[in-house]
This record gives C-alpha cells, structure tokens and sequence, in this order.
C-alpha cells in the first residue's frame, strides 16, 4: 500500500478507519470541545480496502489511550514496522501526520485559565521577531533559546508549563515547539471565552534564536508603533486587533481571566490609574487611542465583539503562520 494521497479529514471529523493502521495513517485531524487542528497538505487517500470503511471513534483520550487497549498496541506495532513493511515510504512525510487532538489533549492537561495570558504571550515574543524584509524570524519556536532576554522577562513560566505538555505528547507523537506554541496560543483565548481559531500544523522549529531587537517596545509612539508593525506584514487594522490580546492577563483590563472587547471599551473611557497606583496597560495600548485610523478600529470592536473576534481569529492565525517554516511531503 502506498502512503501517497492521503485525505485531510475537517477538524470536526470523529471518525477512524476500520484497520488499526491505516487509522493513525490517515487521519488528519479531529475537535475535541474547543479549538481547532487543520493540517499542512491534503490529498485523496489509495483505494485501500482497510481505508474504505469508517466506523465512529468512541469516548478516546489520545493521551491515555483507547479503552480497546490491545488495538492501541496494535497501532503502535503497526507504525514501528511501517519501515520494513513500507520501504518505500519517507518517514518524514508520515510523521507529518499528525493526531492534532493529542496536541490539543496534551495543552488542555496543563492550561489553566488563570496560565492562559502567559501561554498566549509566548506566542506573540516567538512570532513577533519576523521580519517581512530580510525573512528573519516568526513562528519558528526560537523563544526556547531566547528566554533570557529582557523583552522576554517571565516566559520562563508558560515555557516550563508547556515543556511538560510536550513531554506527554512526544510519549504518543513528535510535535515541534512552534506548532505547540501555536495550539497552546488558541486553547488559551478559547479557554478564556474567546473565539475557537483552527490552527495549521507542520512548522519546523529552528535551531538557533532569532535576531534580537525584533519586538516592539512597550514605549513605542504610535508612529513607530505603525513602523513595527508593518515591518511584520501587519496592517494598521490587524495591529489593532492583535493588541486586543491584552484583554486576558494583569493589565487591568477588566477581568485578567475573560477574552472579551473590554479591552477597547476602557481604551475609550481612558481610566484613571487604578487604586493601588498602577497604570492600566502599557504605553502602546495607550498610543493607539491618539491615532484617527486606530481609534475608528477600536470604536468598532468596543461596539461588535462578534467583529473582534471574527477579526482576532484571522489575524492570529496569519501570526502564527509568519515566517513558518513547514513540513513537505
């Protein structure tokens, strides 16, 4: 049998194949409660006759394994011996698909809703370094390395909390740091009540840091704030919209645990510090309320969550997917 066009199965797919094998070789992805997994490349699957039946998954947790556990032996058994049973078959290309619910099962055992903000942060410090100019940096899984700087202060934590999701899910399958990162941003917004964003997976992590210097600074004007940003590939309208993440953590705006468009509602009402004398968000946030084309954006998510997040969803996954690095078959 040749692994060659294989299908890519929706998200929301709850179905296996009947042969044990050919279930962990093709499927391509499947949503458990929140989020979404979508894969890199997608094709139709040979006529096989153990692939032409599907039967509907019962009650498995990817992690823990499947009730019937001799058929879970079964599969692992299968994939040991797919290089002497398919010598023709490039490894690579069969590792690349993946279960996506175990990467999202694996995220789930450790995310907590009050973790959440620093998961989604580490998205934002490893993809923020690209560079639309030279093709430098993104979503590449660097932040491992680069934890150490200033800009990065207090990653240390959703790194540590994430390498324990990695270890449980290498156990079952290899999954790179850029693409954890990516699926531990969205569990994290969903978890928090925001929109549900559908995440593709592939990425190659890289091997060295990024250039430093690559993120904004908190103290930023609203020109070089604009410079920054479209220097990534980033509009005016996606900037905005990307700030909004701010709405979830400890920079006071409205509950740290709910992602929701308080954040622009209080953008708009301009607040007093707050009673323990500390200042509600940063000198960025702050700098788009002074510029006419950001200030018609926030007016209009402050008005239309739905918008937001419709919005967020998008320019999130156009984040996750910068300066990526991907899996070819």
């Amino acid at each position: 049998m040749e692994l060659t066009n294989i299908p890519h199965l929706a998200s929301s797919s709850s179905f296996f194949f009947s042969s044990c094998t050919c279930r962990l070789l093709c499927y391509r992805g499947r949503r458990t409660g929140k989020g979404a997994i979508v894969f890199a490349a997608g094709s139709r699957c040979s006529a096989d006759a153990a692939c032409s039946e599907p039967i509907e998954q019962q009650n498995v947790d990817p992690l823990s394994g499947p009730a019937n556990t001799h058929c879970y032996r079964r599969d692992f058994a299968a994939v040991a011996l797919l290089p002497f049973l398919l010598p023709n078959v490039d490894m690579a290309s069969a590792a690349e698909l993946y279960d996506g619910s175990i990467i999202q099962n694996g995220v789930r055992n450790v995310l907590t809703k009050v973790k959440a903000a620093g998961v989604l942060r580490l998205v934002f410090h490893d993809a923020g370094t690209f560079d639309v100019g030279d093709k430098s940096g993104g979503m590449n899984g660097s932040i491992i390395y680069e934890v150490d700087r200033p800009e990065n202060t207090g990653l240390s934590k959703p790194l540590k909390i994430l390498r324990k999701a990695k270890e449980g899910i290498d156990q079952v399958q290899q999954v790179s740091w850029a693409d954890l990162i990516a699926v531990a941003g969205a569990e994290a917004v969903a978890l928090c009540g925001g929109p549900e964003i559908p995440v593709r997976l592939g990425r190659l992590d890289s091997s060295t840091a990024d250039p430093a210097g690559k993120l904004p600074e908190e103290t930023l004007d609203i020109v070089a704030l604009k410079t920054s940003f479209g220097k990534k590939g980033f509009s005016v309208q996606e900037m905005v919209v990307l700030s909004g993440a701010h709405t979830i953590g400890g920079k006071g705006f409205g509950n740290p645990n709910a992602f929701d468009n308080t954040y622009f509602k209080i953008l708009l009402e301009k607040p007093q510090p707050t009673s323990s004398g500390m200042p509600i968000g940063l000198p960025t946030d702050w700098a788009l309320t002074k510029d006419d084309e950001c200030l018609r954006w926030i007016n209009i998510y402050a008005e239309d969550q739905d918008k937001f997040f419709a919005d967020f969803r998008d320019a999130y996954t156009k984040l996750v997917n910068s300066g990526a690095s991907w899996r070819t078959a």
